[in-house]
This record gives C-alpha cells, sequence and structure tokens, in this order.
C-alpha cells in the first residue's frame, strides 16, 4: 500500500514509526514531516493545512491510505475531500471533528447525552464574562472556544488570572477567530488521565492508559504546554474504571454522534479528570493525543496498520490489540522560553548517538536539517525522548538517561515526568 501520514510532529513520527512496521506498508509518505520523519520515510512539503493541495498530491500519487495526525486538518474537512476524491483516510469528518473543534459544541453535546462534565457557560461578551467570574470566583477554567494549538486553557487560581485570560481572548484576541467565544468552567480536583479509543463509527475498542503532563513547570505547574512529557500505563485507572468510561463515556458519545447524523470515524480521546466524585470529562480530542501517541506506539505489540483500516471499513469489533506489559515514559524536549516566546535555529548535537539504544525512541516534533547536515531546533517542543522500562521508575530512569547525552544548551526539560505514578 501507498500511504500518506499528515502532519509535522512527534506525534506523527510516532505513527510513521509504527505503520512502517507493518507488512501491509509498501511507500510511506509524511507530509511535511521533519527531519527525524525523515530519516525513516519520504517527506513531501506540503502545508498539512492546504486542504487541495494535499488532496491533489494523493490523486496524482495513488495513495491508497491516509491517516490524518493534527486536529486542524480535521475541523476543516481534510477527510471529507479525500473521501470525496475517492481516497480512503484514517479520521473523524469536519462534523464530527467538532468534538474538539468547539468547546461548547462538546459541552453541549454532553448535556444532551448526560455525560459527566464540569459546570460551565459561554460567553462572546468580555464584559458578561468578567461579571461571571466577580460572581462566581476562583479557582475557575477559561478556555478558548476553538483550536488554540493546546494554548487556549487557563487554569486560573484567582480572580485576576481568570480576567486577564478573558480579556486575553475576547478583548485583545490572543486566539484569533479561535478565541471569539469563551467556555467558562467549574474548576475540579483531582487527577487528570488520557483515554484513548479506536471508533468505527460504532464500536470501539480502549487503546492502553496514558497520563499527560500539560504544565511547563516541575510539579505540575506553572502555564499549559501542548505537553511536557506522557507516560503509559496511568496507574489512576484501573479496568473497574475503564468499563465505567466505557460505558458513561464512550459509548454515549458514538451512539449520539451517529444518531445526530456525525457517526465518529478515528480516534477518539477524552481527556478525563478522576474526581472523588468519579470521572468528569475535561475535553474531547479527535484525533491521536501529543505526546501520548508516542508511549502509546512504543508500548504496541500489535500491527496498528490493520486496525487504523478497521476503524474505516466499519471492521473494528474483529479487532483485539496487545500490548508490552512493562511501562513507557516520553520527556519532552523544548526550546528555553517554550510556551513563550523562543529562538529556533540552535544546533542540537550528539543524538545520533541515540539510535541504537535498546529501549529507547527519539521522536521528532520541531527540527530540521541544515544545509550542512546539522540537526536544528525549528519549534517549542523538539524533541520527544521515550523509553521502555519494566516500570513507570525503569521507563523513567531510561528516559533520563538518554537525555544526559543529548548537547542541547539552548533546550530544557522537565525532570519529573511520570512522578504521580510513581509517588503513587
Amino acid at each position: 500500500m501507498k500511504i500518506l501520514v499528515v502532519g509535522s510532529g512527534a506525534r506523527e513520527h510516532a505513527l510513521c514509526w509504527a505503520i512502517s512496521a507493518s507488512p501491509l506498508c509498501g511507500t510511506l509518505y509524511c507530509a511535511p514531516g521533519n527531519a527525524g520523519i525523515a530519516e525513516d520515510v519520504i517527506c513531501v512539503p506540503l502545508n498539512a493545512d492546504n486542504i487541495p493541495e494535499v488532496v491533489q498530491f494523493c490523486v496524482d500519487t495513488l495513495i491508497d491510505f491516509v491517516v490524518v495526525g493534527p486536529e486542524g486538518p480535521l475541523v476543516n474537512g481534510l477527510i471529507d475531500n479525500l473521501n470525496l476524491a475517492g481516497i480512503k483516510a484514517f479520521g473523524p469528518s469536519a462534523a464530527a471533528a467538532q468534538l474538539e473543534g468547539s468547546k461548547s459544541f462538546t459541552k453541549e453535546f454532553c448535556t444532551r447525552h448526560n455525560i459527566p462534565t464540569a459546570a460551565y457557560a459561554r460567553f462572546t461578551s468580555c464584559d458578561k464574562a468578567l461579571a461571571y467570574i466577580q460572581e462566581y470566583g476562583a479557582p475557575i477554567v477559561i478556555k478558548a472556544d476553538g483550536l488554540a494549538a493546546g494554548k487556549g486553557v487557563t487554569v486560573a487560581k484567582t480572580i485576576i488570572e481568570a480576567e486577564k485570560a478573558i480579556v486575553a481572548a475576547l478583548r485583545d484576541d490572543a486566539f484569533g477567530s479561535a478565541g471569539s467565544a469563551v467556555v467558562i468552567e467549574q474548576f475540579l480536583t483531582g487527577e487528570e488521565a488520557s483515554f484513548h479509543v479506536l471508533v468505527d463509527g460504532e464500536n470501539a475498542i480502549p487503546l492502553a492508559t496514558a497520563q499527560d503532563h500539560k504544565a511547563v513547570g516541575e510539579g505540575d505547574t506553572g502555564p499549559n504546554t501542548g505537553g511536557m512529557g506522557t507516560y503509559s500505563p496511568a496507574p489512576v485507572i484501573n479496568q473497574e474504571l475503564t468499563e465505567q468510561i466505557m460505558k458513561e463515556f464512550i459509548l454515549p458519545t458514538i451512539k449520539g454522534m451517529a444518531d445526530e447524523g456525525n457517526p465518529f470515524k478515528g480516534v477518539l480521546y477524552a481527556g478525563l479528570m478522576i474526581t472523588s466524585n468519579g470521572p468528569k470529562l475535561i475535553e474531547y480530542n479527535a484525533r491521536f493525543g501529543d505526546p501520548e501517541t508516542q508511549v502509546l506506539m512504543l508500548r504496541l505489540k500489535s500491527d496498528l496498520l490493520p486496525a487504523l483500516i478497521a476503524c474505516v471499513d466499519g471492521q473494528l469489533s474483529n479487532f483485539n490489540l496487545r500490548w508490552d506489559d512493562g511501562s513507557a515514559v516520553c520527556v519532552v524536549m523544548a526550546s528555553q522560553g517554550y510556551p513563550g516566546e523562543y529562538r529556533k535555529g540552535s544546533v542540537i548535537k550528539d543524538i545520533d548517538l541515540l539510535n541504537t539504544q535498546e529501549n529507547v525512541k527519539i521522536f521528532h516534533a520541531g527540527t530540521v536539517r541544515s544545509s550542512d547536515g546539522e540537526l536544528l531546533a525549528n519549534g517549542g517542543r523538539v524533541l520527544g525522548i521515550t523509553a521502555l522500562g519494566t516500570d513507570i521508575s525503569s521507563a523513567q530512569a531510561n528516559a533520563y538517561q538518554a537525555i544526559s547525552k543529548i548537547n542541547w544548551p539552548e533546550g530544557f526539560y522537565r525532570r519529573d515526568i511520570g512522578w504521580r505514578a510513581i509517588k503513587n
């Protein structure tokens, strides 16, 4: 098969790495990819958000199957356009991807289908939102309604923090059209977990559990990022809780989307808060998580590609995925200054020394090669150092041992990824 993976991050690198191992995979392309992906597959310099360009490449190259990584092209209808061109593609339609594309859509959907989530209110008026904050108090959560690259959420511990987030979105246009409305949510206390399922429109099978560290600083402090690391499995989710999540969240969502005429096919990723009153939905994502995909792909023992095809063909009920019995940890190395302003172009050295290290895989996120072959940082999150171990502690140790060999003074990383699992 000729296959195209759309995207340029570490998630797409992990997907390419897994798909390339399938005997069904012939020629594998990635658009646009990055320096690490280019070591394994053919990278094509396409703009993932330019839907006509991507579709035309697939038609001209006779692509058999497309896997779309990032949320933007999904929300903007890439799957719909590929299907119209007769090309089989993994991911939800634009209508189904609203589960991620609009926070208010998901909140209203949860209300209609009795899916447990935090109380909320939606505002387009800055003044009304500020008045609501004064009445409700803090802590409280402010979310840009649309897609904001993982940076549109503020967990405000004070009213002043909440007011700044509201003004930034509704008055200062910090998130563009994504912040033309905000959803203000009840602050939930508990432990977060990431729950992924593959969906074929009717059936769903859960993937291994994972837990993300979104905050930039140790101890899960500081502003939110796209993710500074993750680990799998997440001890907070046992078999009993898995069954509860499937019954109360996943299956009602799949049935509800189908009943409303927007059947969901692809991967549905529920961000959950495990509270003292049971799990609550924080958000839905319509694609694989990043950096969760990195640990999931390292632990996956089954062939990923047939499962993705089964989602598209409505044949998922015939599948059962196998997972490594151990654990995996991914530590993100980011450019100094991230998630704020950062400089591109710094040189990363000695990473090639890790290519043969057992139980370690470096997934590239924001990297390019210079004209003379040097590896350069080209983004906020740059590398995902991912390692296997018999348990979280050993996987963590393997990841940090690998990081110690990388020579990149302009980068930084958290030194406590997996701390909750180890503590518990």
